[in-house]
């Protein structure tokens, strides 16, 4: 494969972005964002004044900039490679963080896969999980300056024997010497998020059919994508990340399951699976417990196999609240012991929190229109004790569900 990497990146002096980029990556620049590594954003301006008097305008301007990116990338990449690795602001928004493109990445490994095509690569947050698994990668991205971050990222952390980065668009790229492609369009305009699937950089429908051509693809999408928008060609996985849902991927070829759904927990890994739609859960009373299910596992329309599992009902055909007369552990929900059920009504809820001394209430809800912390104000909470509120719908009735986590 030919190489493209350049050791040091072009700054046209008709591009200012570039120009600025190329800078940070300059002895002095480098030198800057080191000495902002612990910086304090509320001391910019007292910053920016003191080292204006020994860097120029532009670089320290630069170099402030930079040093806000990283701080907002520890989240996704760990503090030990976000302070290594070189943003932008559209970067940093819609980069995969680290532990979920290290899970993707482990899925093609696992699979043998030794050589990915990169499409809309960004930053390079996937290409630099998929080369720490000892897989080789084209990365395209067809903005230069994306590019060059890319590339200066696969640098910094030492990957770049095993990633090239190219600036191209990706419609134009030949993915047959690739054991498989990934692609990740763009889901941000000028407006804000994209929710048209086929409004995408480039087009999911367009997405779709590069990945069909590959051995084995893997196409990033939002995770709120309905479902109809998924061919019966791919698996369809949704991954959350500490209880919070992060994406949806599409896995295309050998040794993925076309028409399948699943959920994926990160950290632990945990996958809940059905090879095609499942069937419409039953609806029934509340019972003594109550389970919430992780969002990838609603997401991914699979509730119906917690309520399967445990024995259980849902309280509401619309609502994703799961109950039964038993207790159950599973890494795919959260469960509460229920000690109380009321109509929807402030001053019982308010009552009853103040004969049971609870002071510390937490609130869930789904189906109500109520925020959780107007309600806190105005229950006025004092006492030892702590306690869970569900608003919701139980049988489309408003509902207050009363209770505790299960230990």
């Amino acid at each position: 494969m030919d190489r493209v990497n350049a050791s040091t990146p072009s700054a046209p002096a008709d591009d200012p972005a570039r120009a600025a980029f190329a800078a940070l990556r300059t002895p002095e620049g480098e030198q800057l964002l080191a000495e902002l590594r612990d910086h304090d954003p509320a001391d910019e301006l007292a910053a920016a004044t003191r080292l204006r008097r020994s860097h120029p305008a532009e670089l320290v301007s630069a170099a402030l900039g930079q040093a806000r990116l990283r701080q907002r990338a520890v989240a996704k990449f760990g503090a030990e490679d976000a302070y290594r690795m070189y943003f932008t602001p559209n970067g940093v928004e819609q980069a995969t963080r680290t532990s979920v493109a290290a899970h993707r990445a482990a899925r093609f490994a696992g699979l043998g896969v030794r050589s990915v095509a990169d499409l809309c690569c960004g930053i390079g947050g996937d290409a630099l999980a998929l080369a720490r698994a000892g897989i080789s990668v084209l990365a395209v991205d067809r903005d230069p300056l994306t590019a060059e971050v890319a590339r200066a990222n696969a640098e910094a952390l030492g990957l770049e024997d095993l990633i090239e980065v190219r600036c191209a668009d990706v419609t134009e790229i030949d993915t047959s010497p690739y054991d498989a492609v990934f692609v990740d369009p763009a889901r941000r305009g000028g407006r804000g998020r994209i929710f048209d699937p086929e409004a995408y950089s480039p087009p999911l429908s367009w997405a779709a059919a590069a990945a069909l051509k590959a051995p084995r693809a893997a196409l990033k999408i939002a995770p709120g994508v309905p479902h109809e928008a998924i061919g019966p060609e791919a698996e369809a996985e949704w991954i959350s990340d500490g209880g919070d849902v992060k994406e949806a991927v599409l896995w295309y070829g050998e040794g993925f399951a076309p028409g399948a759904f699943r959920a994926t927990l990160l950290p632990s890994g945990a996958t809940l699976t059905a090879p095609a739609p499942l069937p419409a859960p039953p609806v029934g009373p509340v019972g003594r417990y109550l389970y919430e299910p992780d969002g990838a596992v609603i997401r991914a329309h699979l509730v119906a196999g917690i309520v399967e599992r445990c024995g259980g009902r849902l309280v509401d055909e619309t609502i994703a609240y799961v109950t039964s007369d038993t207790r159950y552990s599973s890494p795919y929900v959260s469960g509460y012991e229920i000690t109380d059920r009321l109509p929807f009504n402030m001053k019982k809820l308010k009552a009853l929190l103040r004969v049971r001394e609870v002071g510390v209430l937490t609130v869930k809800k789904r189906g109500s229109a109520v925020e959780p912390e107007e309600l806190r104000r105005r229950m006025k909470l004092s006492g030892p004790h702590s306690a869970t509120v569900f608003l919701t719908r139980v049988a489309g009735a408003p509902t207050m569900l009363i209770g505790h986590p299960l230990g």
